[in-house]
């Protein structure tokens, strides 16, 4: 996954926010718009859009966007820094499992989860579905444990990066015909008509879709949070194979021989580049 770009009312609160609450560099400041990640990778990119109006709760949308830590250390300093900087915000945590996450909205009510994988020999796989759970996870314990005096001095140590988008959405059979079907993502997990996780080379889910809050949610309109989600595919054939096959199945794509842009069946703007 790549970076995910949000549309934002104030630029510089949700910018401190990801900056000094959760630990990303700012890389590029250019007039309204302000990319964050760690070493050169864009993480989370915003624009500033003030006219747009906030999407309604039951709306399609971003449900979250899941930034993953490769470490417990660094995941312990973010979860630390936000729960400091920006307390009332922490919704919940959870051990999947498969890796342990903490929840947050950040200040335009976008939601955030702050997560650790567990190495993939400790996934446990039951054809072709992956085992995870929702079993209470402690995060004063957790910070008790995992938190140094590194992490105290500041949350921007060690890597991260996109693990995973988790959207909302009208119907999850759309979801699957649509992510499933046609752009080729791999069902590995689901709960049955409520929530839908697909993956790519044997991952937990790379993207997730449920009805939790929006069942029923037509076309969005364009308003603040998702403006756009980013793909990147390994190579130049994959992102060609791509384009046909969008066009095979009449999805309406922007193809400038670099990237590929359509929308998914609720109007997200998803844009595929290839690594290489």
């Amino acid at each position: 996954m790549g970076a995910v770009t949000l549309n934002v009312a104030d630029l510089d609160a949700m910018t401190a926010y990801y900056r000094d609450a959760v630990g990303l560099t700012v890389l590029d400041a250019s007039g309204p718009r302000v990319a964050l990640g760690r070493g050169a990778r864009e993480v989370v990119v915003l624009e500033h859009s003030p006219d747009l109006r906030h999407a309604a709760p039951r709306e399609a949308g971003l449900f979250h966007t899941a930034i993953l830590f490769d470490s417990e250390a660094a995941l312990a300093a973010a979860v630390y820094s936000v729960a400091q900087r920006h307390p009332g915000t922490f919704t919940g945590s959870s051990d999947h499992l498969v890796s342990k996450a903490f929840y947050f909205d950040d200040p335009e009510g976008n939601g955030v989860e702050l997560y650790w994988d567990r190495d993939r020999s400790a996934w446990s796989w039951v054809h072709g579905t992956v085992e995870m759970s929702t079993l209470y996870l402690d995060p004063n314990a957790f910070l008790q444990q995992n938190l140094t005096e590194e992490g105290l001095a500041g949350p921007g140590i060690g890597d991260a990066r996109v693990g995973h988008i988790h959207l909302s959405v009208g119907d999850v059979g759309s979801a699957r015909e649509f992510y499933v079907d046609r752009l080729g993502f791999e069902t590995t997990a689901e709960m049955p008509g409520t929530a839908l996780f697909v993956s790519a080379g044997g991952y937990h889910h790379h993207m997730a879709m449920n009805v939790w809050n929006s069942r029923g949610a037509g076309r969005r309109q364009r308003t603040l949070g998702l403006g756009r989600l980013d793909i990147e595919v390994p190579s130049a054939d994959d992102l060609g194979a791509l384009g046909e096959r969008m066009t095979h199945y009449g999805i309406r794509t922007r193809d400038d021989g670099r990237t590929v842009e359509f929308d998914d069946p609720w109007a997200n703007l998803i844009r595929v580049t290839t690594g290489r």
